[in-house]
């Protein structure tokens, strides 16, 4: 039998492999957009939860942010809450964004959180309410009024900070606290991109449901520069739902994160096998 868990050999370079890297993000921070088929399939989830253990356990520090549309859409027809989309977005009303807050705060966040600390992890789930973490202001989207939809207006670190000097492994649902005490839905992308920046992350990924950037002849470009990418915006090689990622890749490097990577959470240890391997499984896009 020739299987990688029958070959010690094999199992010995691939540890020899990862060391390095091990090394090199030893206390680093690294921000995780976690989220698409990683995020809703039982296996994949179950992978996920070991890999983030495992970062945790060899030194790193990661950070996880994940989305739910789907969950949240799946409740909304359940509960028969009518809603609509403004270029994507959902045009989100306070029934809304209660709907959002118990889907997102509650069931996926404790999901998750439960998943990591069945893989031996210490998880603890947050949306950006706990410590005043996410600071939201309105998003307008070409002067339409998206109601509870939000951006990050800034970012009060504290009690990541805590929590990583504690051993644990945040999970942050997207929701930012408004000047008012107000609830909003914010991007996970974007609130990924915003936390790896006041971070100072070595890494900010985000798991898609891509192979990564792709060149016009569908060829997966595997480490572009930023200004490469944008390029590649401007000729139009990258465009419709890979565009907002893309920019959300772009500002966390133009911030000071060393490195953003999107990854196809399809791939079985997608995480592990783009930070400790060579090869990777994605798009590296560096400065």
């Amino acid at each position: 039998m020739s299987s990688m868990h029958n070959d010690p050999h094999l199992q010995a370079h691939i540890l020899v492999e990862a060391l390095p890297y091990m090394q090199r993000f030893h206390g680093r921070t690294i921000v995780i957009k976690y989220g698409g088929n990683a995020m809703t399939e039982t296996h994949l989830q179950e992978q996920f939860a070991y890999d983030v253990t495992l970062m945790k356990q060899v030194g790193m520090n990661p950070v996880v942010v994940h989305g739910g549309g789907p969950q949240i859409g799946a409740m909304l027809g359940r509960l028969g809450v009518q809603t609509h989309f403004v270029d994507g977005m959902r045009v989100t009303d306070a029934a809304t964004m209660e709907v959002v807050e118990m889907v997102l705060g509650g069931r996926v966040n404790k999901e998750i959180v439960q998943a990591i600390n069945r893989a031996g992890g210490r998880a603890v789930g947050l949306t950006g309410k706990d410590g005043g973490l996410l600071h939201a202001r309105p998003l307008r989207r070409n002067g339409v009024d998206l109601g509870l939809v939000g951006e990050v207006a800034q970012v009060n670190p504290d009690v990541i900070r805590l929590l990583d000097q504690g051993e644990f492994i945040p999970v942050v649902a997207p929701i930012g606290v408004g000047t008012q005490g107000e609830s909003y839905n914010i991007n996970a992308d974007l609130v990924a991109g915003a936390l790896a920046a006041t971070l100072k992350a070595e890494k900010l990924i985000l798991m898609t449901n891509v192979a990564g950037v792709l060149d016009q002849d569908g060829r997966l470009r595997t480490h572009l520069e930023a200004a490469e990418v944008a390029r590649m915006v401007a000729d139009g090689h990258i465009y419709g739902g890979m565009l907002p990622k893309i920019q959300c890749c772009l500002d966390a490097v133009a911030a000071g994160v060393h490195a953003a990577h999107i990854i196809d959470g399809r791939v079985p240890h997608a995480l592990l096998l783009e930070i400790f391997t060579d090869a990777g499984v994605g798009t590296l896009i560096s400065d």
